[in-house]
């Protein structure tokens, strides 16, 4: 009756899906050592200034005004288009990150735009050290590392320990996805980006862990099904809610991407990319490493009591 119902053979095509994390594994892993990442002035240290103009201002027209004086930094609207983020590297030199050197830089600054723009503001400026940068890059990774730990034990102690295992592989092809492909595009890496990773991990996490009670339930239900047959007609089951989850949670990252400000676009496309990716490993990824790690039926099924237990029962 079960694969009457089924709709899609999954498993009939793991041996493809294995083929394309593998080359998408390659390709991020390889655009990393090749390119590196785009770190933002959060991980890099540097000089972060919000300037407030009158009337809308187009951030091109303001970028090239400042390479044309020796300041190369990224420039984008913050909040509204008349509000201005600048974010400038940290200056070469000796001393250009003392305390005078970095007021005199957001004054140079500030004073070019008003070259252009006589009543330009400056609402806001912030100074990121190349220390700090280090240390949250440092914490950013064991943030990780600790998250995927405690999954690790979690769905252990929860399922079963090649559950566990296939879990974590899928947690970590997405995270090196993902990164990988801000590699490649070089968008710029900042701590927005990092907790959008964070978010991605607890995602597909969730949709994993709801495929997997589907699993073990029909493991221990299913007797004559083989466990790919098992395995198959419990992602037809949830393949509904998972695709009704990933469509919703979708469209809402995308209202940010279109309709929010450039500050938060590197967090939606790495929402994006994460659940694309996330969506994808829970039902090719995760399932696919519970075949290749010789998952049985009896693995799931609770050992039966003795009469020496059942005897003890009141």
């Amino acid at each position: 009756m079960f694969l009457k119902n089924k709709i899609i053979d999954f498993m009939g095509l793991r041996k493809i899906a294995l083929i394309i994390s593998l080359v998408l594994i390659l390709v991020s892993i390889g655009s990393l050592f090749a390119r590196g990442l785009n770190l933002g002035v959060d991980f890099t240290g540097g000089t972060v200034m919000e300037i407030g103009y009158p009337e809308s201002k187009n951030p091109d027209i303001i970028r090239q005004l400042l390479a044309d004086n020796g300041y190369d930094g990224i420039v984008q609207h913050f909040g509204s288009s008349k509000e201005i983020l600048i974010r400038l590297a940290p200056q070469e030199g000796e001393g250009n990150d003392t305390a005078e050197a970095k007021a005199e830089l957001s004054n140079n600054v500030l004073a070019v735009l008003r070259t252009e723009t006589p009543n330009a503001d400056m609402r806001r400026v912030e100074f990121v050290g190349p220390q700090i940068g280090e240390e949250l890059r440092e914490q950013g990774g064991l943030a990780m590392l600790m998250a995927l730990g405690g999954i690790l034990i979690y769905v252990a102690l929860r399922f079963e320990y090649r559950f566990s295992i296939g879990a974590v592989v899928a947690l970590v092809h997405d995270v090196i996805i993902v990164i990988g492909f801000f590699a490649l595009t070089q968008i710029e890496f900042d701590l927005t980006v990092l907790a959008a990773i964070l978010a991605v991990i607890g995602y597909s996490l969730n949709d994993t862990i709801v495929v997997f009670d589907r699993q073990r339930e029909n493991f221990r239900i299913l007797r004559k099904e083989t466990p790919a047959e098992v395995l198959n007609i419990s992602l037809n089951q949830t393949l509904s809610r998972t695709l009704i989850t990933s469509l919703t949670t979708l469209i809402v990252v995308l209202a940010l991407y279109f309709l929010g400000s450039e500050v938060i676009a590197a967090f939606a496309i790495a929402l994006t990319v994460g659940i694309v990716i996330g969506t994808y490993s829970s039902i090719y990824v995760a399932s696919n490493l519970l075949l290749i790690l010789g998952i049985t039926k009896e693995a799931l099924i609770p050992p039966e009591k003795d009469d020496e237990e059942l005897d003890a029962i009141p």
